[in-house]
C-alpha cells in the first residue's frame, strides 16, 4: 500500500459498433469562428448524410458552445479534453470547412489508434481545403497515418466511393503517378551550378531571421535545427517584441519616405477613414515602419532570409506584416539606410521573406533566390496557399493566394499592383495588402517538406494564365478578393493528385522568362537539393 496519491486512469470509452466520430478543429480567433461555423455546420450536415447512406452512424465528439456559438476545438487543451472522451481506436473523421490550427487536434491525433480520415468541402469561400492540407502536413511530419478526402457535398460518386472504402478498410488512396524520383543527373552546365551553389552553402552557411515560430498551429512549417543545420542553414531566434520596438525607433520621415516611393511607382491603395473597417494612412505608414525595421534587424543579424509570424503574435498588436514582406521579396523597392543614415541596406537585391515563418518556404526561396540570381533572372519569389480551384476551358485552373504579400514583379510591376484593407475577421487592427492579378508567364513550383524524419522537396512546373476580367472577379470574390491572385495551370499535375499529395497548405513560386530557361532552373535547383541530401521528387511534366 502506497503512502502517496497516485493518479487515476482516465478510461477511455469502447468503440461502437458501425460508429464513425467526427471532430472539427477550429481558428483561435473567436470571430472567425463564428463567422464559419455555419459553413461547417453544412460540411458536417452533408458528411453525416453521406456515412448514413452507407449503413454507419455519426457521433460528434464534442459539444456546440452556445455561449462561444461555435462548435470548434478552438486551443490545444481543449483538444486534449476532448480526445479523453474518444475511444482510442474509433474511426475517426476531422471535418474542415475552414482554416484550422493544427496543434489543437495533433496531440490528440498522434495517440489515435483508428484510422483517421481527413476531410475538406471544395470551395473556395473559406479554405477548409487549405486547412485540411496544413493538417495533412503536420500529420505526414508527425508520422502519423491518415487518409483525405474532398468534395463540394460529399453526393458525388468519386467522394461516395472513397468514403466507402475508408469505411471498410481503413484507408484511402490516391493517384500520385506524377511523382517520381529524381534520376541520376547527366553532368552540365546547369548541375555544375547548381552543386557549386550548394557547396556554397554549407561551406559558408546562411542564417534565417525566424522572428517567432508556429505561426496559427503550423506545425509542418517548423523544421528543426538538426535537419536544417547539415544544409548550412542556421536559425537566428527572433522575438516579435523586437520588432514592435524597433517600428517605434523609425522615424515619420522615413515611414513617409516608403510611402511617398510606393505612390511615385503607381501603386494604388484603396484607403479611408473608418479605422475599423477602412485602409488607412496610419495603417500604412505602421507597416511602412515594419519594413524599415525588418531591413535594419536584418542586417544587424547579417541575415539571408527573414519570416515574420504576425499572426498571432502581432495582430492585436500593430496593422498586418504583408504588405512589408511582399516588399521585402522584389527586387525593387524602396531604399531603406541604416539607423545612422550611412548606408543602403540590402541595396539591389530581394531580401527573401517565408511568410507565417514557413521554414519550409525558407530554405525552398533561400535557394530559390540564390540560383535565380546566379542564373541573372528576377528571383523575386513568393508563398501561395492552394485555396482552391476550377475547371476553365481546356484546363483546371488553381486559385493560388496568400494574405497579400506577394513581390510586385509577380502582378507586373508596382503600377499594376494595389492594397486593400485586411479583412477585420482576421485582421483586427487593418494594413494594406500588397495585391494584384499575377501576370501571365511560366513557373517553377516547389515544396519543402519533412516526411519520414527527412527533407523532401517536390518540384513542379506551371503556366500562370489570364482569365477574363470577369472570370477574375468571381473567383476573387469566391475567396478573399483583398488578397493577390495567381491563376495557375500545372503541368502533368491533375486536381487530385496535387491534394493527395501536398504536404503542405503552401506552395513556393518563382517566375521564368520562359519554358526552356524554367526547365534549366529547375534542373539547377534539382542538382542543388540533390547535392543537399534532400530526397527530390519530380511532379508532373518535368524536363530534366
Amino acid at each position: 500500500m502506497t503512502r502517496y496519491t497516485l493518479p487515476v486512469p482516465v478510461e477511455r470509452p469502447a468503440a461502437p459498433p458501425r460508429t464513425v466520430y467526427t471532430v472539427a478543429s477550429g481558428d483561435l480567433r473567436l470571430s472567425a469562428n463564428v463567422t464559419c461555423w455555419p459553413t461547417q455546420r453544412q460540411l458536417e450536415a452533408d458528411l453525416t448524410a453521406a456515412v448514413t447512406a452507407l449503413g454507419w452512424h455519426v457521433r460528434r465528439g464534442h459539444d456546440v458552445d452556445p455561449g462561444k456559438r461555435h462548435g470548434f476545438i478552438d486551443s490545444q487543451r481543449a483538444g486534449i479534453e476532448v480526445f479523453r472522451s474518444i475511444p482510442a481506436d474509433v474511426p475517426l473523421v476531422v471535418v474542415e470547412a475552414v482554416w484550422q490550427y493544427s496543434h489543437h487536434v495533433l496531440a490528440g491525433l498522434r495517440a489515435h489508434r483508428g484510422p483517421i480520415l481527413l476531410v475538406a468541402n471544395w470551395s473556395g469561400e473559406y479554405p477548409g481545403l487549405v486547412g485540411l492540407l496544413n493538417l495533412a502536413g503536420s500529420l505526414t511530419k508527425a508520422g502519423v497515418r491518415y487518409s483525405t478526402l474532398w468534395s463540394e457535398d460529399f453526393t458525388d460518386e468519386w467522394a461516395r466511393d472513397g468514403l466507402k472504402k475508408w469505411l471498410e478498410t481503413g484507408r484511402v488512396t490516391h493517384d500520385e503517378s506524377h511523382v517520381r524520383p529524381l534520376p541520376v543527373l547527366r553532368p552540365d552546365e546547369e548541375v555544375e551550378l547548381g552543386v557549386a551553389l550548394a557547396r556554397q552553402l554549407v561551406s559558408e552557411r546562411a542564417v534565417i531571421g525566424v522572428f517567432d515560430e508556429g505561426c496559427m498551429g503550423m506545425y509542418n512549417a517548423i523544421i528543426d535545427d538538426e535537419l536544417l543545420n547539415p544544409l548550412g542553414v542556421f536559425k537566428e531566434r527572433l522575438s516579435q517584441s523586437a520588432l514592435v520596438a524597433e517600428m517605434a525607433r523609425v522615424r515619420d520621415t522615413e515611414a513617409r519616405a516608403v510611402l511617398a516611393w510606393l505612390e511615385a511607382a503607381g501603386m494604388t491603395f484603396h484607403t479611408g477613414t473608418d479605422e475599423a473597417t477602412e485602409l488607412t494612412y496610419a495603417q500604412l505608414l505602421s507597416q511602412c515602419r515594419m519594413y524599415v525595421a525588418a531591413l535594419r534587424i536584418a542586417d544587424d543579424f547579417g541575415l539571408d532570409a527573414v519570416g515574420i509570424q504576425y499572426q498571432q503574435g502581432l495582430k492585436d498588436t500593430v496593422p498586418a506584416s504583408d504588405l512589408a514582406e511582399g516588399l521585402l521579396n522584389n527586387v525593387e523597392r524602396p531604399p531603406v539606410t541604416s539607423r545612422d543614415g550611412s548606408r543602403e541596406l540590402y541595396p539591389g537585391v530581394a531580401l527573401p521573406h517565408f511568410n507565417e515563418v514557413d521554414e519550409g518556404v525558407a530554405v525552398d526561396s533561400l535557394v530559390t533566390n540564390r540560383i535565380w540570381t546566379a542564373m541573372g533572372l528576377d528571383p523575386a519569389t513568393t508563398l501561395h496557399d492552394i485555396r482552391w480551384g476550377q475547371q476553365y476551358g481546356e484546363h483546371f485552373v488553381w486559385v493560388f493566394e496568400i494574405s497579400g504579400a506577394v513581390p510586385a514583379s509577380h502582378n507586373g510591376g508596382y503600377d499594376r499592383s494595389y492594397s486593400m484593407r485586411q479583412p477585420p475577421m482576421y485582421f483586427p487592427l487593418g494594413g494594406g495588402t500588397l495585391s494584384g492579378v499575377s501576370k501571365p508567364g511560366e513557373i517553377v513550383w516547389s515544396r519543402v517538406f519533412v516526411m519520414d524524419g527527412g527533407l523532401h522537396v517536390d518540384l513542379g512546373r506551371g503556366t500562370v494564365v489570364a482569365l477574363p476580367e470577369a472570370e477574375t472577379r468571381r473567383r476573387l470574390d469566391a475567396t478573399t478578393p483583398q488578397w493577390p491572385i495567381m491563376h495557375a495551370v500545372l503541368h502533368g499535375v491533375g486536381r487530385d493528385q496535387l491534394m493527395a499529395r501536398h504536404k503542405a497548405n503552401h506552395v513556393n513560386v518563382v517566375y521564368a522568362p520562359d519554358a526552356g530557361t524554367a526547365d534549366r532552373a529547375l534542373r539547377v535547383k534539382a542538382a542543388l537539393f540533390a547535392e543537399l541530401g534532400v530526397r527530390v521528387h519530380l511532379c508532373g511534366d518535368v524536363t530534366i
